[in-house]
């Protein structure tokens, strides 16, 4: 019997087929994950795990604390026109260093895996020369960048997604009862709804390219972070305010009452106006003759803007929107980049 030895590109082949190499990661593994994405998950897979653990226990206590919010509703009936001092003083020793926690994680949870996954990413590959030796093994870019950033912002977007969902279920029977209701600023706002699935997406993406960018994992890190704090602040200040209309309620400039303004809505600025609507800024006439000075401008009502709870999902929703543009854009220079410019 004679042994019939191969060699030449048909074994090549046959060896790439099989998994011996990279290509085949895993020694033929086939499964949920084999080939590159199974090689993207075994390089980051301490990142990705620790991921999937945070979102099972996060939503694991979400919905646990669920059952005691529901019990404390049930027990202290909210009265028509809003929650009293005594309700929300009780509600809040109860369950607000839970609820402060819980913004806490929802609102930082974007940034660290923007700083943890995403900036490494690809600066890992670069930095440790293993992105070379992929490139080298019959793997086309097209087909790197789609399983490395395929598999990633896949699990980031269900795991973000699961968390969101939990904490609004959480958070929206007692919205009115947290804090001081500012769901505006105070949290809640880039906590709940689709608000940190397209967070964690664009800092997830930022931290991508500023890795490819920067070739090395801790200043990628790094300047991911100060990425974030800077975006947050525009976010806050110069985007968040502007995604609705703001409503207004009108009263007399002498009247000793302020606004009636729901229970649960934001206020965010007050004016002073004459009868016809002009606004003037609030600190208008309030030094010297001010009387003569109101006279003079036709000053006779006051004003507060203020959004109302019912705006909040559509304000959201165009929040996300705004956000998952930029990160699309990102992530198309990212491929641009990766298939186009030497790595």
């Amino acid at each position: 019997m004679s042994t019939t030895h191969t060699s030449g590109p048909a074994a090549g082949r046959t060896t790439a087929a099989e998994g011996d190499g990279p290509t085949g990661t895993a020694g033929g593994r086939r499964g949920p994950l084999h080939g590159l994405p199974w090689l993207v998950w075994h390089r980051h897979r301490t990142v990705l795990r620790t991921v999937l653990l945070a979102t099972v226990v996060g939503c694991a206590a979400f919905a646990y604390q669920r059952i005691g919010v529901q019990d404390f509703l049930h027990t202290h009936a909210t009265p028509p026109g809003g929650p009293g001092e005594q309700l929300v003083t009780a509600f809040q020793n109860s369950y607000g260093s839970t609820f402060n926690s819980d913004l806490s994680f929802m609102r930082y949870l974007p940034v660290v895996i923007g700083v943890f996954l995403g900036a490494p990413l690809i600066a890992g590959e670069q930095e440790h020369g293993t992105l070379t030796l992929v490139t080298t093994q019959s793997v086309s870019r097209g087909r790197w960048i789609a399983a490395t950033l395929g598999l990633p912002l896949a699990l980031v977007v269900l795991c973000t997604t699961l968390l969101s969902a939990l904490f609004t279920w959480l958070w929206a029977p007692a919205h009115g009862l947290i804090a001081t209701g500012d769901w505006l600023a105070d949290g809640p706002f880039d906590s709940t709804g689709p608000v940190p699935v397209a967070m964690t997406l664009l800092l997830t993406s930022c931290g991508i390219a500023l890795g490819m960018l920067i070739k090395r994992v801790v200043p990628a890190m790094a300047a991911t972070a100060v990425l974030a704090t800077v975006g947050n602040v525009l976010w806050a200040e110069q985007v968040r305010p502007r995604l609705g209309t703001l409503r207004s309620v009108s009263y007399p400039y002498d009247s000793g009452n302020g606004p009636r303004l729901p229970f649960d809505a934001v206020r965010m600025d007050d004016w002073v106006s004459t009868a016809d609507g002009k606004l003037y800024g609030f600190g208008t006439c309030v030094s010297g003759d001010s009387e003569a000075c109101r006279a003079k401008l036709g000053i006779v009502n006051r004003v507060t803007q203020y959004f109302d709870y019912g705006q909040l999902s559509g304000m959201q929703w165009r929040g996300a929107a705004l956000l998952l543009a930029l990160a699309a854009v990102v992530l198309a220079c990212v491929v641009w980049r990766a298939q186009r410019r030497p790595l």
